[in-house]
């Protein structure tokens, strides 16, 4: 669950009823100014939100920019209750940490912040009694969420390796250099990766893409794009290439049937939905693996893809603290065009 602060000093020109939803990703920020009938009044995307690398108050000085942006087009210096799905939130304690921090920032009279991975999750399930489901992400890392009406969550750490991880675009990145660095010198398999990922940046070879990573010429950064010729590579039948989408295919489906487990939600009809831009991205070979290991494992599970942006998860889950209409549910969805 997220972690309720408490209200701050209303400003002058405070909008008691509005919602302050903010999805703050790895990459990018969206954040969006809902009123209580469902209209949004203001929206402004800033840049990623990485308090493990710049510390928790630099990373709330940049999103205070855009949330500045986003009040200012509404009309408003403060709303009346923040809603906030923040990555590397990733525990309890951190998420106490951001709400009382964001508390402080003044943005709205009450604060309630959540790890990122509930915006996707709350985006593509239903409203009032039937919100009830889990989500995996699969983006630069790998989390997933459940939730249940009665506010029981099932989550993980997701932490990266120290926490049982595999997965994610960057992970399946290093994955494919490492395969690919070892075909080429004689270690490993043989596989078109190790063609692939330099040409990809227009090298001749593995050994030339490892040394312009290690002397910077190309920034580590850019490794993530890596992820799609691994996807492009597999559907080619690369064996090496394949069977690490297949291993992605089965951290999905073991992190989903967990949750489900942890739940009580295995024997019912419940949404189970994929989003992050790997998943969301249907890869044919990866979703159709998904759903095959989902089939047996959760045969009720609803499988599902959320495309909407995540900024709309995190205003519905707003509107649900504050007591919102279903109305006002049903305008916010088709203001973004629902899932």
């Amino acid at each position: 669950m997220g972690v309720n602060a408490t209200p701050a000093e209303t400003a002058p020109d405070t909008a008691p009823d509005t919602v302050l939803a903010v999805d703050a990703g790895n990459s990018k920020t969206d954040v969006a100014v809902v009123g209580p009938d469902g209209e949004v009044l203001g929206a402004a995307r800033g840049g990623g939100f990485q308090p493990p690398r710049t510390g928790l108050a630099a990373a709330l000085d940049a999103l205070g920019d855009t949330v500045g942006r986003a009040l200012a087009q509404a009309g408003t210096a403060q709303a009346g209750h923040v809603s906030a799905c923040l990555a590397n939130a990733d525990l309890p304690a951190e998420e106490a940490e951001s709400a009382e921090a964001v508390r402080g920032r003044g943005w709205g009279r009450t604060a309630q912040v959540r790890n990122d991975t509930f915006a996707v999750l709350r985006a593509g399930l239903p409203q009032g009694a039937e919100a009830r489901g889990v989500a995996v992400v699969c983006g630069a890392g790998i989390n997933c969420a459940g939730m249940l009406p009665d506010g029981r969550t099932a989550r993980f750490p997701a932490i990266g390796r120290i926490s049982g991880d595999w997965g994610g675009g960057q992970g399946l990145a290093e994955e494919a250099l490492w395969h690919a660095a070892r075909a080429e010198d004689g270690r490993g398999e043989p596989t078109a990766l190790a063609r692939a990922l330099p040409g990809h940046f227009g090298l001749p070879s593995m050994y030339a893409l490892i040394e312009a990573l290690h002397l910077g010429r190309i920034p580590m950064a850019r490794t993530h794009e890596l992820t799609p010729v691994l996807f492009a590579v597999g559907a080619d039948g690369d064996p090496v290439a394949r069977a690490l989408v297949g291993r992605l295919a089965e951290e999905v489906a073991t992190m989903a049937t967990v949750a489900l487990r942890r739940l009580e939600l295995l024997d019912e009809k419940v949404p189970v939905l994929l989003g992050g831009g790997v998943l969301a991205a249907r890869h044919p070979e990866l979703d159709e693996r998904i759903r095959a290991l989902l089939a047996d494992r959760a045969p009720k599970a609803v499988v599902g893809v959320v495309t909407a942006p995540p900024v709309l998860g995190a205003a519905l889950l707003g509107l649900d603290s504050t007591g919102a209409p279903p109305e006002a549910h049903a305008r916010l969805r088709a203001w973004y065009g629902g899932r």
